[in-house]
């Protein structure tokens, strides 16, 4: 096992960029595709260009910050876990410190970013730090960390409202609850990649929970997902290039259906990974619908 005194600053450069999982950049995709979708719909197009480059790189840092205290509060489980016990900090190439500084560094600069914008989205930019912190945690106490997890993911949807229209209306909250229940949904899939470590280590999980009812249940979290994103579409008097995308995105819940049908654990995790073109295909309608009009 290498320790963190070999390393070179250059490898521990390294180090630190697998602590923020730099080199899987899904997570932040599926970050970044509902936030996107709430500046579309909030502009009706294209937002302010401060507003989208804060927010941009606001999900890349906050994101990366999620991983490195995620990591930290996972430093003695992670070595257990068959698909986590490469991590630096389970194999001790990063120091517990290390963490925890860098940690906090990459959330001091999301802050400063977020000082650009009003009071509003500065007020509500603590919410969302306080749940990007406590999420890691949860597995230990709550069968439903990943109902924790999509509320932070989700928060920076009333976060984009309130920075490009000084608000967060109806519709920004309608949104809110879609993206908790889709993140549901997707990492439920992912957390039946882990489900058997994790039931010989004690970690909790919506997985463990729903036991043999997963596919079910993920299915009635997706329908509901696309159930208020047409609400949403409904109510703003979208066109049919947004309905068409939830046509789509319909399909792509029917792929993920088929993918974990056996609940091989390799199929569940491409199930979660296909995720990312839900995002891609809702905020293509949206754009789409709004460049058009």
């Amino acid at each position: 096992m290498t320790t963190q005194l070999t390393l070179s600053p250059r490898e521990r450069l390294q180090q630190y960029g697998l602590l923020m999982r730099v080199d899987k950049p899904i997570g932040t995709l599926l970050l970044l595709w509902p936030t996107w979708w709430a500046l579309c719909i909030a502009a009706e197009g294209l937002p302010d260009p401060l507003v989208l480059f804060v927010f941009t790189a606001g999900v890349f840092l906050m994101r990366s910050a999620g991983c490195v205290i995620n990591d930290y509060a996972d430093r003695d489980i992670d070595a257990h876990v068959q698909r986590t016990q490469q991590r630096p900090l389970a194999q001790k190439r990063v120091s517990e410190k290390e963490a925890l500084l860098l940690f906090a560094g990459l959330a001091l600069v999301a802050f400063l970013l977020v000082l650009l914008m009003n009071w509003l989205t500065i007020a509500l930019s603590f919410v969302g730090a306080l749940l990007a912190t406590v999420y890691p945690f949860m597995k230990r106490y709550t069968h439903l960390p990943q109902i924790v997890l999509g509320t932070a993911f989700a928060w920076s949807i009333p976060m984009a409202f309130a920075a490009q229209t000084g608000s967060v209306p109806l519709q920004a909250w309608l949104l809110f609850i879609a993206t908790i229940l889709w993140t549901t949904a997707y990492d439920t899939m992912y957390a039946m990649v882990d489900k058997k470590d994790d039931l010989k280590i004690g970690v909790k999980s919506t997985a463990i929970l729903f036991a043999k009812k997963d596919k079910l249940i993920i299915g009635l979290l997706q329908l509901s997902t696309l159930a208020l994103l047409l609400l949403i579409g409904v109510y703003l008097s979208l066109s049919n290039l947004y309905y068409g995308s939830l046509f789509l995105g319909a399909g792509l819940f029917v792929y993920q259906q088929y993918l974990i049908k056996n609940r091989v654990e390799q199929q569940c995790f491409k199930a979660f990974l296909n995720n990312n073109w839900f995002g891609v295909v809702i905020f293509c309608g949206l754009l789409l619908h709004y460049l058009s009009h």
